[in-house]
């Protein structure tokens, strides 16, 4: 069940521990895409609040809104990119996005396997995209203060098996967001400690959020023509005899 899009804006965009975990992930992301000059990239679900540092260097931004969840135009003050969408059929040409975020858009989809397969075909070659989603061991999924308190959250084994099967190769993964998901000012104080604290200790994946990078399997090309190689193929005329004289069969060339 989708979130609707009121309640996502608020907890973002004005809460203070909306724009804090706000801020974490989307550092995250820069720090994986640092350069997207000439690209273009999308966003599903509610991915808006991460793309922003992109619209300066990217060559399109594009953010995709499922249509149970609802739309807002992004990104205030600028042309609006937002586009309302069926969750498994997107606008989009296909091979045509470079990279691509998916926030808030997995965990709460009534057909995850069609959406990725939809988040595979508008990926083109050597395009990537990073899946967020709640993490089960962290203490974000089980609060219903946050947008991770609703719908499925994912292992990390869960997430990476359910992508290979959609012919997705993972690059990279990690655990963030690791403040408590609580308003009190003391946390939020604290998140940059916490967060550094947490990537150094990678064994134990707590953080509120599961981040994996994935890049889209392409199938080998299969070369036209036969498909066994030919052990002892044909030569020219074998097996047509030889050429016999007239005279060998006996018959009388005299004019």
């Amino acid at each position: 069940m989708h979130l609707d899009v009121l309640d996502l804006r608020n907890f973002y965009y004005r809460s203070a521990l909306g724009r804090t975990a706000q801020k974490i992930v989307r550092d995250e992301l820069v720090a994986w895409w640092p350069d997207v000059k000439g690209q273009t990239v999308a966003g599903f679900g509610f991915a808006v609040p991460l793309l922003r540092p992109f619209l300066g260097q990217a060559r399109r931004v594009l953010g995709l809104m499922p249509g149970p969840q609802g739309v807002m135009p992004w990104p205030a003050g600028l042309p609006n990119v937002s586009v309302l969408c069926h969750e498994t059929l997107w606008p989009v040409e296909t091979g045509s996005v470079d990279r691509l975020v998916v926030l808030h858009g997995l965990e709460t989809s009534e057909n995850a396997p069609a959406l990725l397969d939809q988040c595979w075909r508008v990926l083109g070659p050597g395009g990537k995209a990073v899946f967020i989603v709640p993490n089960r061991a962290g203490i974000w999924s089980r609060s219903d203060a946050t947008p991770f308190g609703y719908g499925r959250p994912y292992s990390m084994g869960q997430l990476e098996a359910q992508l290979r099967k959609h012919q997705f190769v993972t690059e990279k993964s990690r655990s963030a967001l690791y403040l408590p998901p609580s308003d009190k000012r003391f946390w939020r104080k604290f998140a940059g400690p916490l967060e550094r604290f947490g990537h150094r200790m990678p064994v134990f994946a707590t953080g509120g959020v599961l981040m994996v990078e994935v890049t889209k399997q392409m199938a080998a090309p299969t070369r036209p023509g036969l498909s066994a190689a030919v052990k002892r193929p044909l030569k020219a005329l074998e097996g047509i005899g030889a050429p016999v004289p007239d005279t060998a069969r006996g018959r009388d060339n005299t004019c």
